[in-house]
């Protein structure tokens, strides 16, 4: 087929992308996958001499791969370079664009990253071949990060209905096979826990009446957590019965204490709906810690910004009768020296002070 495509190409003008597609649209008449990827091959080896000759370097071979994902046609598929799993082309120039509707975000999740790379290259993926993340905030392109070497990214997530990939093969190598990733409109932010209230652009309810334990997390995780968003967990435990939440990993992109002046994302405890001032803000790398409430509602707000990303937080909650007992752990920053438990209140020593020296003097007599 390759050979044939390649003898259908000699005189034939392919210097417009109508042509282009006309001239595929009369040739790719199977589906077979090998096929298609020797008729790329074979397409692409006649374009680079179009383009050698007459200088249009990426123009006819990205209408080719220039692709886009529209939530109305399906919610989830694959998208990968051409050729995958054989070699992309010398001088590849790709763009994916996902347009998802509504309250729609768009979730990336990367199955093989394997692009050519020498350990002379620059590890901020600037100059080589790259796979770049691209999100759109308040009509604007924002690039979220740029992807090389031969280690899959984490999941990544929009902030809104739209997300776009720029792949960018500069060099080819026969050892290097592109990438392959499933790509997912959703409107539950990956929370795959809790009820999701549909009143909030992304709000989950935990009610001890339908489950006492589980785990919630922020979104997209354990992945880079969307810029721009802000997501409320909602607990509602019975009449005597308190929350217990314990955070088994924090990574939160910000700096205490956390307000707007610093530009920090963060996450908030609160035992109204309203601002608790009880409860200070969380933002950086924590260790493990507890967050008791004071009630049976609880509310944790988790906030991003449009500037930076973390990896964000995994947490487990579980409801409490009123009457047991805890101890509450303090969250500290990952460079402190200090992380312990805090010391009981001072009145609350007292008693048991008098109660030793009590014991202590009848011992004596």
């Amino acid at each position: 087929m390759a050979k044939s495509l390649q003898n259908s190409l000699n005189g034939v003008n392919l210097t417009s992308k109508e042509a282009c597609e006309n001239h595929l649209s009369r040739f790719f008449t199977k589906k077979s996958q090998q096929f298609y990827t020797d008729g790329i091959m074979a397409l692409l080896e006649k374009w680079q001499k179009i383009i050698d000759q007459n200088g249009m370097l990426g123009l006819i071979k990205a209408s080719l791969c220039d692709v886009v994902y529209n939530s109305d046609s399906t919610k989830t598929g694959v998208v990968m370079s051409p050729a995958y799993p054989n070699p992309y082309p010398t001088r590849t120039h790709c763009t994916y664009d996902f347009q998802g509707r509504g309250k729609e975000r768009v979730q990336v999740v990367f199955q093989d990253l394997n692009l050519y790379h020498t350990s002379s290259d620059s590890n901020d993926c600037e100059g080589v071949d790259s796979l770049i993340a691209y999100v759109h905030i308040d009509g604007k392109k924002d690039k979220i990060d740029s992807f090389c070497g031969e280690t899959p990214p984490r999941p990544i997530m929009s902030n809104s209905p739209r997300l776009s990939l720029e792949f960018q093969g500069l060099t080819s190598s026969r050892h290097s096979r592109g990438f392959k990733a499933t790509y997912s409109f959703m409107e539950n932010f990956g929370i795959t826990t809790g009820r999701q209230e549909e009143k909030y652009p992304c709000a989950f309810v935990f009610n001890s009446n339908e489950t006492r334990n589980g785990t919630f997390a922020s979104p997209n995780y354990p992945g880079l957590y969307p810029r721009n968003t802000e997501c409320h967990y909602f607990f509602n435990g019975q009449l005597n019965e308190r929350v217990h939440l314990h955070f088994h990993f924090f990574d939160v992109e910000g700096v205490l204490p956390c307000e707007a002046v610093s530009a920090s994302d963060y996450v908030e405890f609160s035992n109204y709906m309203a601002r608790d001032r009880k409860y200070s803000r969380h933002c950086g790398q924590l260790k493990e810690f507890d967050v008791y409430s004071d009630r049976k509602f609880f509310r944790v707000t988790f906030k991003s910004n449009d500037r930076l990303d973390a990896t964000g937080f995994n947490a487990s909650y579980v409801f409490l009768d009123e009457e047991e007992n805890y101890t509450m752990k303090i969250p500290v920053s990952s460079g402190s020296a200090w992380h312990g438990v805090t010391s009981p209140p001072l009145l609350l020593l007292l008693p048991l002070l008098f109660m030793n020296r009590l014991l202590a003097g009848r011992m004596t007599h």
